[in-house]
C-alpha cells in the first residue's frame, strides 16, 4: 500500500506555493492600482499611505480607506477641492507640506472633524482661506510659512482652529491692508490690531457715505424741480399779463378751471 505521508507532502507544498502565488497577485494588482510613488507601509501599527515627493498634481483617489496616516508632502498639488478626503473614515494624520495649495473649497475636509489629530498645510501658497474650510475639525493644524494676507478673514480663521504647538510665529504678514505689518508675525500684529473691527468700521463709513450721496441726489432733484416749476410759473404770468385784459381773463378763468 502506497505511503500516505509524501502524498500530503505534496499536497502541503503545493497548497503553500498557490497561496504565495496568489498573495504575490494581490500585491502586485494593488501596487499597480496606487499612483506611481505612493506605497502603503505599517507604522507603529498604524496603517501608512505613503506619497511623498510623486510629482502629485491632485489628490490621489485610490487612498486606501482604512489608512490612518496619509502623506501627500513636497509634491505639486495646487487645490483642494470638496469632500478629497471623504473617503478616509480612519484617518488621523494628514501631511499636505511642502505643496504649492493656493485654494482650499469649504468641505474639503469633510468626513474628517471627528477623528483627524493633526493636519500639516506648512509651506504651501495659501494667501487667503476662509474659516468655513475647517469647519468641525478637531485637528490641530500648521498654517506657517504660507505667504498670507493679513486681514479679518486669516483674523477669523486663526480663531477658528487650533494651531501646532509652535507654528504660531510662522504665520507672518506677506501682504496686509495695513504696509506697516508686512513682514511682522500674525499673532503678534492682532495683539495690537483688531482687523476684523476695522473692516467693520470701514463698511459703516462706506454705507454712510453712499447714504449722504443718495440723500444729497433727491434733494438736488427737490430743488432744481421746485426751482422749475417757479420759473415757469413766473413765464406764464408775464404771459398773461402781457395779453389784453379782456383775454388775459379768460386766460386766468381757463387756468383756474383747468387747476379745479
Amino acid at each position: 500500500m502506497p505511503s500516505v505521508e509524501p502524498f500530503l507532502l505534496r499536497s502541503t507544498t503545493m497548497w503553500l506555493l498557490l497561496q504565495s502565488v496568489l498573495l504575490l497577485a494581490s500585491c502586485l494588482r494593488s501596487a499597480a492600482a496606487f499612483p506611481k510613488g505612493c506605497y502603503p507601509s505599517e507604522e507603529e501599527g498604524l496603517k501608512t499611505f505613503r506619497c511623498s515627493n510623486a510629482r502629485l498634481t491632485e489628490v490621489p483617489k485610490d487612498i486606501p480607506n482604512d489608512t490612518n496616516k496619509l502623506y501627500l508632502d513636497s509634491n505639486r498639488i495646487p487645490f483642494l477641492p470638496r469632500d478629497a478626503f471623504r473617503d478616509l473614515p480612519l484617518l488621523l494624520e494628514l501631511d499636505l507640506s511642502h505643496n504649492a495649495i493656493a485654494g482650499v473649497e469649504s468641505g474639503a475636509f469633510r468626513g474628517l472633524g471627528d477623528h483627524l489629530h493633526s493636519l500639516d498645510l506648512s509651506s504651501n501658497r495659501l494667501v487667503s482661506v476662509s474659516k468655513d474650510a475647517f469647519s468641525n475639525l478637531k485637528a490641530k493644524v500648521n498654517l506657517s510659512n504660507n505667504p498670507w494676507l493679513c486681514d479679518c478673514r486669516l483674523q477669523e480663521l486663526i480663531r477658528t482652529v487650533e494651531l501646532v504647538a509652535g507654528s504660531s510665529g510662522g504665520i507672518v504678514c506677506d501682504s496686509s491692508v495695513q504696509e506697516e505689518h508686512v513682514g511682522k508675525a500674525f499673532l503678534q500684529v492682532i495683539a495690537d490690531t483688531d482687523f476684523c473691527n476695522m473692516y467693520k468700521k470701514t463698511t459703516d463709513i462706506a454705507m454712510l457715505v453712499t447714504m449722504f450721496g443718495w440723500f444729497a441726489m433727491v434733494i438736488s432733484y427737490l430743488v432744481y424741480y421746485v426751482r422749475q416749476n417757479q420759473e415757469d410759473a413766473r413765464r406764464h404770468l408775464e404771459y398773461l399779463k402781457s395779453l389784453p385784459s379782456k383775454q388775459r381773463r379768460s386766460e386766468e378763468s381757463s387756468t383756474i378751471s383747468t387747476v379745479v
